[in-house]
């Protein structure tokens, strides 16, 4: 049966050529993405900046309410958007209006851990069958599923490992996940591209009896799906758990599940997983996403908590 580690985990992110955070401090962040430099709030920067001098292109500025709002104000000329990339996939940034910038860079280390995981690193190779897979696209090699996939850098990441299901409500995150998968070459890989609500194509799925290799759940505090379906995270996320445990057997690699802004802990997560993964080979871990700012003095910002199932 799958065991829980009690020890958090520490998940770091460090800079690579298209981004970087240069530092942090006072509630806000100083990122580089490309050849431009932004300013966004970070309420758990609560420390003072490294540096003196904040020279940045733009900068968001929240608005009185805590749960969204507010406005980029721009001190020199942004694109309307930008190409950038991260290992071979290639992607656009923009400054969207919910704050960040089209991609979430604290997530490469996730993206490397699950890839190795499907290299092997983890148990041995998937026993073929043919509920395994991820519809008619088919594809050899080992088969995942991103839910709330976005803007698809993720499943790109692990599309070289075998088929994908990409699954998000948004037709326009989707849209922009097909222009990356295109920009990067990568347009003929094995992906189905989906806009629907995750918890009833995972429902769905599960009536299907599919099972996949792994799975990469990054659900929201709030959304709506493509048909007005509400989703609130603390409300919602044990039965979506649940299911996703039914689309997993014992010869499957993970489930990474990453939550932002809620108060939470990761040991609750792990609870979660360890639960409903009581059957299965393997290990629950949980902990802390962070990004390692640049330079000299660089300290770990936190962005997320998670909880991870892999096995072995």
């Amino acid at each position: 049966m799958a065991g829980l580690a009690q020890q958090p985990l520490i998940l770091t992110g460090e800079g690579w050529a298209d981004y970087g955070l240069v530092d942090s401090g006072h509630g806000r962040k100083l990122e580089r993405y490309g050849p431009y430099r932004f300013i966004r709030p970070e309420p758990q920067a609560l420390w003072t900046p490294r540096l003196t001098d904040w020279d940045a292109h733009g900068e968001f500025v929240p608005g009185s309410d805590e749960d969204g709002g507010g406005r980029w104000q721009f001190d020199k000329p942004v694109p309307e958007s930008w190409p950038l990339a991260w290992r071979e996939v290639k992607f656009t940034a923009q400054c969207t209006p919910f704050r960040h910038l089209g991609f979430f860079p604290d997530m490469a280390p996730v993206w490397d851990w699950m890839r190795e995981m499907l290299d092997g690193v983890g148990s041995g190779p998937a026993a073929p069958s043919p509920a395994r897979g991820t519809g008619p696209e088919g594809g050899q090699g080992l088969s995942t599923l991103n839910l709330f996939g976005y803007t698809g850098v993720g499943t790109l990441a692990l599309s070289g490992a075998g088929p994908v299901a990409h699954v998000d409500a948004s037709k326009k995150s989707v849209a922009q996940a097909r222009e990356n998968a295109a920009l990067s070459g990568l347009e003929n890989r094995p992906v189905r591209w989906l806009v629907d609500d995750a918890a009833k194509f995972a429902a769905r799925e599960v009536r299907r009896e599919r099972r996949y290799d792994g799975i990469i759940l990054d659900p929201p505090k709030f959304g709506r799906g493509p048909n007005g379906e509400t989703w609130r995270l603390e409300e919602h996320l044990p039965a979506l758990v649940a299911d996703c445990r039914r689309l997993l057997d014992a010869q499957s690699r993970f489930l990474f599940l990453t939550v932002y802004a809620v108060r939470m802990s990761s040991l609750a997560l792990a609870g979660l997983l360890a639960e409903l993964f009581a059957d299965l080979p393997g290990t629950v871990e949980h902990g802390e996403l962070a990004v390692r700012e640049e330079g000299e003095g660089a300290r770990l910002l936190p962005t997320a908590i998670f909880a991870r199932w892999r096995n072995p």
